[in-house]
């Protein structure tokens, strides 16, 4: 699987970028303008009904990224015929349920997990993404997640299979750069006894998007010991972050889910796998199951590892990048001890993530969270649904989506009207519903008073305020 892709997306990419010339590419060579105007058709995949009937056309647009670009639309977009939309939709309500603690655990557990893969982690160190890039990158993962996630999301009246869609073409695109053409035709050429290397290339970039572009094209790549970027094994891995790590992610916390909630939240990611192109083979239906592949897979990457090591440059760029979405000293080091407790010590040593912090956080974050815990115990035994942990993750989450996903001067990258639901979702999680009204009045002194979309509002204003007395 690490020689094998994803054939539907990368002949998509490979019909509209054509042949690259050899050699030294130039800045103006036809493939940057063809990339660009794939992005510009992004915009019109506002939401699933807008992919109903969709067409490629305009400026740029020519008869073979016409043909290309409607082939992989009307095919990617159909659901598996496995899909069950009562699982699918548990599996949402479950999301919105946990409200802002999706978010920490997604970011705290699902993308530190995400980056433990040597191979994976060299794509992202050589782009940029997450050392120059960190809140783009936190943000871009959570605009195809809010989507999928949302109510009806994967259905006619929801737009998370729109934003999937382009996430796998992205990574074909990536693919194509990467390698000067389609990844099959450079399995091919490895089977067929040549040299499997891409050899690195003098960079020459004019700035703006398209030096990410040229960074991926000029970067060079093993094809025989590194395996296709971004294949199958990668995305597999990928899958089981946002799936079976943020499901383990809540059971180290205390407040796990009853099995059949597990087994259908694991099924909607299922069908987000199929979409993205992820083949059925990879993907588990139990717990027991993604722990078994998951620890394979990173015994794996672990044997195989890239020199120089980029993870523990990603994993301090995604851990100052929540330490600054926190308004109190004393708890910015919170993420990286959330993380190392959700993830464990095998992975905190993979991102670098084992320096001391200042023994006050250390001693306030255990000793919260080990009295929660204790608590939370004990009050089961009346209120089955009470939880503290989840009450203090929710503060967490809070003080992250305003300050990173959901601020104005960065907002996460939406069409409009899904940005203003994704607003309305967010509304929803001011109160939680089953914790005492005393939890949620202190929830509230330390997040906003009421509704959260007019706290984030007031935080995307002092943002504002923050960039206004910054030198430029």
């Amino acid at each position: 699987m690490q020689h094998h892709a994803d054939p539907l997306a990368d002949q998509t990419i490979a019909d509209i970028l054509g042949d690259w010339p050899e050699g030294d590419v130039a800045m103006d060579a036809p493939q940057w303008a063809r990339i660009d105007t794939v992005n510009r058709l992004f915009s019109q995949w506002a939401d699933n009904a807008s992919l109903v009937g969709w067409a490629a056309e305009g400026e740029g647009v020519d008869a073979a990224m016409s043909k290309a670009l409607n082939h992989y639309v009307q095919t990617a977009q159909v659901l598996p015929p496995w899909a069950d939309a009562r699982k699918i939709e548990r599996a949402e309500k479950l999301f919105m349920e946990h409200g802002a603690l999706s978010c920490i655990l997604l970011f705290c557990a699902s993308l530190p997990e995400c980056y433990v893969i040597p191979d994976l982690s060299s794509v992202l160190h050589t782009s940029g993404q997450l050392e120059q890039n960190a809140e783009y990158r936190i943000r871009s993962t959570a605009a195809m997640i809010f989507p999928v996630m949302m109510h009806g999301g994967l259905s006619q009246r929801g737009a998370g299979v729109a934003q999937v869609l382009k996430v796998r073409l992205i990574h074909a695109t990536i693919r194509n750069l990467i390698l000067h053409g389609s990844p099959q035709s450079a399995v091919a050429q490895l089977l067929a006894g040549g040299p499997g290397h891409i050899a690195p290339q003098a960079l020459r970039t004019k700035g703006g998007r398209q030096a990410m572009f040229q960074t991926l094209y000029a970067r060079g790549w093993n094809l025989k010991g590194d395996g296709l970027p971004c294949n199958q094994e990668e995305l597999a891995y990928t899958l089981l972050t946002f799936g079976y790590v943020f499901l383990r992610s809540l059971r180290r916390l205390g407040i796990g889910l009853r099995t059949a909630d597990e087994e259908a939240y694991l099924h909607a990611w299922n069908v987000v796998g199929h979409i993205l192109g992820i083949e059925r083979s990879l993907m588990v239906d139990t717990m027991d199951e993604g722990k078994a592949l998951m620890a394979r897979m990173q015994a794996r990457g672990r044997a195989e590892p890239v020199t120089p090591d980029p993870r523990p440059a990603l994993g301090r760029a995604l851990m100052q990048t929540m330490e600054n979405s926190l308004p109190w000293s004393i708890v910015k080091p919170f993420p990286e001890l959330m993380t190392r407790y959700l993830c464990g010590r095998d992975t905190a040593s993979d991102l670098g993530l084992t320096q001391p912090v200042p023994w006050p956080s250390a001693l306030l974050f255990w000793g919260v969270l080990l009295v929660a815990r204790a608590l939370d115990v004990v009050a089961r035994m009346v209120l089955p649904r009470f939880s503290i942990v989840r009450a203090l993750t929710r503060i967490l989450g809070y003080h992250f989506m305003s300050r990173v996903l959901m601020s104005q001067t960065r907002p996460l990258q939406l069409p409009t009207e899904l940005l203003n639901q994704v607003d309305e979702v967010v509304h929803g999680w001011s109160d939680d519903p089953h914790a005492p009204r005393w939890i949620n009045r202190i929830e509230d002194r330390l997040t906003t008073h009421g509704s959260w979309s007019p706290g984030l509002a007031r935080q995307a204003q002092a943002a504002q305020a923050d960039q206004a007395q910054q030198p430029t």
